[in-house]
């Protein structure tokens, strides 16, 4: 293993969504993160569950008092544990954070929850878009006079949720190596999304901000930040906020007499004269205009065509592993690179492995501390 968290390990007890996502961004800059799953899970297309890459797979039953005596021993040999059920559920289980702290008073417990650990709705189920639409993210995303735009599932599960976790447990960690002392991680992914847009709140409050929908600066209102279809029905997206890059986009749409912007009561005109001047072309030959420029204009990719954009392939974004064709660790480190993750594996395939390897580890601590 590579990367600047070589050296981290991080029990993940099993979850969906987030709890992997958080695993695999700690495990892409290189902590040792062990999943746990159930015995008898089944591939089900392991190589295709690409949130599980990069990390080893030991099957427990947690319902056993063997399988929580063998968690709870694997936990004794770790600097952190994630999971990922309701509130009370590990505590149920026997393995809280107070019980892992009897075995590893080191360890960081990260907790990921849609509502939070307390609450009113603490308990109840919710998925992201449930999140995001207490958290007021939801109503912000789409156009005027239509319903809000569900933003696929990143801005609860991944953005909001496994994101913040990830962040949230690597600080308590960095904390626990100077106290000794690990702590409790409560990530909420209706918290997390409402940080998310942390900035919308301050221009709310300031009135730059209208709480609409689709008619503000960057959410579709202005004509100079939106989408626009191209004569072969692609798009071209369009971010020419500063007054400098406008100028450029003017340039190469040839339309240097249009009415000034300042007043958005020329939002429409300026629209309509975008719209029709990008319709006349297909997106090829716009990006062929654009490319190269400070216009703040790109061709809109599909998910397929992403990887095979100029930057992105220069960049190296993407690669194939395990015969899945996915992006790669990000940021990058000039020292402590990431490497290229290991495919996921099968489920339960390092039971024998890790169990021999980190318990060995964990009695050396646990002696240590007596």
């Amino acid at each position: 293993m590579s990367g600047p968290l070589r050296g981290l390990r991080v029990l993940e007890l099993g979850g969906i969504g987030p709890v992997p996502f958080a695993g695999m961004l700690l495990s892409d800059l290189g902590a040792d993160v062990v999943q746990v799953v159930r015995p008898g899970t089944k591939d089900s297309g392991s190589r295709f569950n690409v949130m599980n890459r990069g990390r080893r797979s030991v099957a427990l039953d947690l319902t056993t008092a063997a399988g929580r005596e063998r968690a709870l021993a694997l936990a004794a040999a770790c600097d952190a544990v994630i999971e990922g059920f309701r509130p009370g559920v590990a505590e149920r289980l026997g393995l809280g954070p107070d019980q892992v702290a009897v075995r590893n008073p080191r360890a960081v417990f990260g907790r990921m929850t849609g509502w939070g650990q307390d609450g009113p709705l603490a308990a109840c189920a919710g998925h992201d878009i449930t999140y995001i639409a207490r958290s007021g993210l939801l109503h912000a995303v789409g156009r005027c006079g239509q319903p809000p735009t569900v933003p696929l599932n990143i801005g609860g599960d991944f953005g909001g949720g496994g994101a913040l976790l990830a962040f949230g447990v690597v600080a308590a960690c960095w904390e626990a190596d100077r106290s000794g002392r690990g702590q409790v991680v409560d990530a909420a992914m209706t918290e997390g999304s409402s940080l998310l847009i942390a900035m919308v709140h301050g221009m709310l409050a300031a009135g730059q901000w209208t709480d609409e929908r689709g008619v503000n600066l960057v959410d579709s209102g202005a004509p100079f930040y939106d989408v626009y279809e191209t004569a072969d029905g692609r798009h071209m997206a369009v971010g020419a906020l500063e007054d400098k890059f406008y100028a450029e986009l003017l340039a190469g749409l040839g339309l240097p007499r249009l009415p000034g912007r300042e007043d958005e009561a020329n939002w429409p005109a300026i629209r309509a004269a975008f719209a029709a001047r990008f319709a006349e072309r297909t997106q090829a030959e716009w990006e062929h205009v654009f490319d190269g420029t400070d216009a703040c204009v790109a061709p809109v990719r599909s998910l397929a065509e992403a990887p095979g954009d100029p930057q992105l392939r220069a960049r190296g974004v993407f690669a194939e592993i395990g015969g899945v064709r996915q992006p790669l660790p990000c940021p990058r480190f000039s020292r402590t690179a990431a490497a290229v993750p290991a495919p996921p594996p099968e489920p339960g395939a390092d039971t024998d492995a890790v169990l021999a390897e980190w318990l060995d580890r964990g009695r050396n601590a646990e002696g240590a501390m007596a």
